[in-house]
């Protein structure tokens, strides 16, 4: 099966005056590294935690693998916040043996190998690190499974500019070819260049569904510039 996620007529109304995602359908891919673009308060968030099962939509259907989003669903689907979520007092080498206990598709090895490329020590204590820091060992811990989703809120928007393209080649080089990327960020110059589709999304409508190859033989323009023409910015 080539497509990887079914999203049809989904809705997410918190009341009538505030619906975060209006009647969105789109069938996503595998093998794709996919933007998710859309300025604050276009429903991005909130599509992605209806996907991680962290929301229930008011109205539609979400499927993952050909299966309603779930118990099963989650074991498949990497989820990497905009918010840091790892206890301070804990070593990163401790939250590695969790992970490792709580997914079976954790890479104790490949995490350890993309903690040495970054120059972080396993041995220290997360309220040691830095916040750009914390968030490449949550990026890191995410990569290092074996997932069909990674869906990743903001990753490089903490981290100093040296580290994004390295963090970008750990994206590109960490997931299987059969697997999807999910990527929501407003740094679209930055992440362009590893992007396969786009998705454009506005006050919960979904604006624009295509290939980043459309965009530039169509249009003539990078994605960064055709989004700022779209959204006006």
């Amino acid at each position: 099966m080539s497509e990887l996620i079914e999203i049809r007529g989904l809705t997410k109304a918190y009341d009538r005056q505030h619906v975060a995602v209006n009647n969105i359908s789109l069938t996503l891919p595998r093998g794709k590294i996919i933007g998710l673009l859309g300025p604050n308060g276009s429903g991005k968030t909130t599509l992605i935690k209806m996907l991680n099962g962290l929301l229930t939509p008011t109205q539609g259907t979400i499927l993952i693998n050909g299966r309603p989003v779930g118990i099963e669903t989650k074991a498949h689907v990497a989820y990497l916040p905009d918010r840091t979520y790892l206890a301070g007092n804990q070593k990163i080498v401790n939250i590695l043996e969790y992970f490792c206990d709580f997914y079976a598709d954790f890479s104790r090895e490949r995490a350890i190998g993309m903690l040495q490329g970054l120059g972080i020590d396993p041995a220290a204590k997360m309220n040691t690190l830095s916040k750009g820091t914390k968030e490449k060992v949550q990026l890191i811990l995410v990569m290092s499974r074996n997932a069909d989703l990674y869906v990743l809120d903001e990753p490089i928007a903490g981290v100093d500019p040296a580290a994004r393209d390295y963090i970008l080649r750990t994206i590109v080089n960490n997931y299987d070819p059969s697997a999807t990327v999910l990527i929501s960020t407003h740094l679209i110059g930055d992440v362009e260049q590893v992007l396969d589709e786009v998705i454009f999304m506005r006050y919960g409508h979904l604006v624009l569904y295509t290939s980043v190859d459309n965009i530039r033989e169509q249009h003539g323009k990078s994605v960064d510039a055709y989004f700022r023409e779209v959204f006006a910015c």
